[in-house]
């Protein structure tokens, strides 16, 4: 596939000739138009004076001359609306130096078929990777000023360096856009809905397909799979690497090898989103019975991790802490474990500061912030994250679980390999929480009830 080109004159003029013109149509501008144009202003006014430059990145490699699939910087694609179809290398710049800020996109647009980037360049080339959009088409639909790429370095020069802000070296401005993305709007949201719909498409092909996991040897890939087929079908990608974490794989938070068996009678742990064309993700987790039923003691578990669950959605409103949301879900895991003899102290002993001896159990944190980036607003400050007040607009997870590994002898056998997590996503309401993920059962019997439904 990667042979030799011929590159005579004769060849050339052949190749480059005879095509018909492509048709070169303006499209409608994106419903993201408005929102992006008022989060660059947002960020002129907070850097006036500056030269500010966003870059989108380049395509990464996966192996030798292969790349995974190209995904831009979030912060790129906040501030200009381009999502899944950005032309990697692109550039934002904003010039806050004048009374208006002036935003300009680069990019490497259309090439000539005159050219032999068309047919002989198999990273950026035409023929290799299909057609990029023309300047002007990207204007229409961004409401950009736009500018080809290979003028961008002149206009870097003729920027005195102090003024020049650069967002991959800059932890101020790095800091300030990704404190912007705290507080969502309306497309935002919309977007979120979206991701949300489609993750739910993802987790009812999971049902169905359990029983084919269960018959195979490495099933966990049969979930794996049936929850990707539904993130390409339905948006862009995967908004992270899937865990399908049957029996004490459940155990491993971060599991991702998707190897194992998915055995009747086990657990599985599915934590799974859907990344649609805007880039938004959904970030969602259930613990499915394999057999269709909860035993008495994953019963047990399950519904401890749901009331934590509970605890924290009573406090996620407006005028809380958003910290107060871990403590909330902590309080019943606490309780649940004393309860039950796991602890040397007692539940109220245990949650002071100097001892947590709960957390064995749940060692991450019950809630993050989620949009662009699955753990969204990663670089904004303390005070304005774990210290902050909940606001309206804000989306975050609230996700507690219990982990007991199948080698922790503090525990009794029964409950040895059993991991157990509900992870919802939430949109801060004027007077509450809504569970944007509501439409997936979390109560032992609902979600009984739902695999039955969905069982082939």
């Amino acid at each position: 596939m990667r042979s030799r080109t011929p590159h005579s004159k004769k060849f050339l003029e052949y190749i480059g000739s005879n095509w018909a013109d492509s048709e070169a149509s303006m499209p409608e501008p994106a419903e993201v138009v408005p929102y992006a144009a008022r989060r660059r202003e947002a960020v002129a006014a907070a850097f006036a004076g500056k030269v500010l430059v966003f870059e989108s990145g380049a395509a990464q490699v996966r192996s030798n001359d292969t790349d995974y699939l190209y995904r831009p910087h979030s912060a790129f694609s906040h501030l200009t609306g381009w999502g899944s179809a950005a032309v990697p290398e692109s550039v934002l710049v904003i010039d806050a130096r004048g009374a208006e800020a002036i935003s300009t996109l680069y990019f490497r647009e259309t090439a000539g078929r005159n050219t032999d980037e068309f047919f002989a360049n198999p990273a950026i080339g035409e023929f290799w990777v299909g057609q990029r959009p023309s300047l002007l088409q990207v204007s229409a639909q961004l409401g950009l000023q736009t500018a080809s790429l290979n003028q961008l370095s002149k206009f870097k020069k003729s920027v005195p360096k102090p003024d020049l802000v650069v967002h991959s070296k800059s932890p101020e401005l790095a800091q300030f856009v990704s404190e912007l993305r705290l507080i969502k709007d309306e497309f935002e949201i919309a977007e979120m809905r979206k991701a949300v719909a489609a993750s739910i498409k993802g987790f009812e092909e999971v049902a169905k397909n359990l029983g084919a996991a269960a018959a195979h040897p490495r099933g966990e890939r049969i979930v794996e799979t049936a929850f990707y087929t539904q993130a390409r079908i339905e948006g862009n990608y995967l908004g992270y690497e899937t865990i399908a974490a049957a029996g004490h794989h459940a155990c491993v938070l971060h599991w991702v090898n998707n190897d194992g068996p998915v055995n009747s009678g086990d657990l599985i742990l599915i934590d799974a989103g859907v990344e649609v064309d805007s880039l938004y993700t959904a970030d969602v987790t259930r613990t499915l019975p394999v057999s269709g039923k909860y035993s008495e003691v994953q019963r047990k578990v399950y519904e401890a991790v749901r009331e934590a669950a509970d605890a924290a959605f009573a406090v996620a409103k407006p005028g809380n802490k958003f910290k107060d949301v871990h403590a909330a879900a902590m309080e019943v895991i606490a309780a649940k474990t004393a309860e039950w003899g796991f602890l040397p102290v007692s539940a109220e002993e245990s949650l002071l500061p100097e001892n947590q001896f709960h957390r064995r159990w749940m060692v991450h944190g019950t809630s993050h912030h989620l949009g662009l980036d699955v753990h969204d607003c990663a670089q904004a400050r303390r005070e304005m994250y774990l210290d902050a007040e909940i606001q309206p607009g804000m989306i975050f997870t609230i996700e507690p679980g219990l982990y007991f590994h199948q080698d922790d002898l503090l525990v009794p056998q029964e409950f040895r390999g059993i991991g157990v997590r509900i992870e919802d996503d939430v949109l801060i309401t004027e007077t509450g929480a809504e569970n944007l993920t509501a439409a997936l059962p979390r109560q032992a019997e609902e979600v009984e009830a739902w695999l039955q439904k969905l069982a082939r």
